[in-house]
């Protein structure tokens, strides 16, 4: 079996969220490529594959890594027109935003939800297969919703992923 390749030492030093620098690279590694096979994970780090295993797993039983998810070319399945829409709510009842923040996300063509603060209570990035879709989205499930007080559609030209996010 082998053994974990970092010289001897002093223990990994904590980092102020809770992960050393192993888990740190470990996320930023997975964040990268999710599918990152565990020995290539382990020689990344310098670590036994055994330890890397345990280590993942431990990320993702603590939340830290909440899932895998694959990097969609929206183009390829039909819906090329992506957009962020900039949403007001009127009444800022718990009830209200709870319905909506559930009610949202499940809407056909919608990848992200953002809670902001500022002018807008929430941007929505949505994808559609095309301005007309785009249109009927806005009104059907938007400016139809009584908590809504404002929508604002801004086209996405070009998305690009970034590289640490991590």
């Amino acid at each position: 079996m082998p053994k974990d390749r970092r010289s001897p030492g002093p223990a990994p030093r904590a980092l102020p969220d809770g992960l050393d620098e192993v888990d740190q690279e470990l996320v930023r590694l997975l964040a990268a490529d999710g599918r990152m096979p565990n020995n290539a994970l382990a020689e990344a780090t310098g670590i036994a594959p055994s330890t890397c295993l345990t280590r993942v797993r431990s990320l993702r039983e603590r939340g830290v890594i909440r899932g895998f998810h694959a990097d969609v070319d929206l183009g390829a399945v039909g819906r090329p027109l992506q957009a962020l829409i900039a949403i007001r709510i009127g009444a800022h009842s718990r009830d209200e935003i709870d319905r909506f923040r559930t009610k949202v996300p499940a809407l056909p063509g919608v990848l992200s939800l953002f809670h902001v603060s500022g002018a807008n209570d929430y941007l929505l990035h949505v994808s559609a297969a095309s301005p007309d879709g785009l249109r009927e989205f806005v009104l059907d499930h938007l400016t139809a919703d009584p908590a809504v007080v404002h929508a604002e559609t801004s086209l996405i030209f070009e998305h690009v992923r970034g590289t640490n996010g991590a």
